[in-house]
């Protein structure tokens, strides 16, 4: 009885989250994000004088690259808190993932701390990646044969 009278308070005095707050800020960063790889997109293209296809490797490069100096330098956690998924859902999620788990290892050496460290976080989004892509890349490959 008393472990029920516990979850009631705790209840009625948890503060509530502001979901909507939460999900305008994560798709306003998320659109900012993209907004600045079309930016981006159109400097190599356009200044640069690229290729569409080299052009948007080179934007997902440059994307990566900032992430990952923004994660380095401390900026970009700060940045999450604030923007929330909006962050985390685009590439630079991923690179802040890969660089946060190298600096954990840094006091550990190159191989051992950084090297070891690094994919920690980052090798099971690699992995379902690769295996979901041999999945539904046969679907897919038994559909259009079975259509033909």
């Amino acid at each position: 009885m008393k472990e029920k009278q516990l979850t009631v308070c705790a209840k009625r005095h948890r503060p509530s989250t502001p979901y909507f707050r939460h999900v305008c800020m994560a798709f306003i960063s998320g659109g900012i994000i993209g907004v600045f790889g079309q930016a981006i997109l159109l400097v190599y293209e356009q200044i640069l004088f690229m290729k569409e296809k080299d052009a948007l490797a080179m934007m997902s490069v440059s994307i990566m690259a900032i992430a990952a100096i923004l994660t380095a330098l401390g900026k970009y956690d700060r940045l999450a808190q604030k923007c929330g998924a909006g962050m985390f859902i685009p590439i630079s999620g991923f690179a802040n993932s890969l660089v946060s788990s190298a600096m954990e290892g840094k006091s550990e050496g190159l191989v051992h701390g950084i090297g070891s460290n690094m994919f920690k976080l980052a090798g099971t989004v690699i992995t379902y990646g690769i295996v979901a892509a041999v999945v539904f890349g046969s679907l897919r490959y038994l559909l259009m044969v079975g259509f033909s």
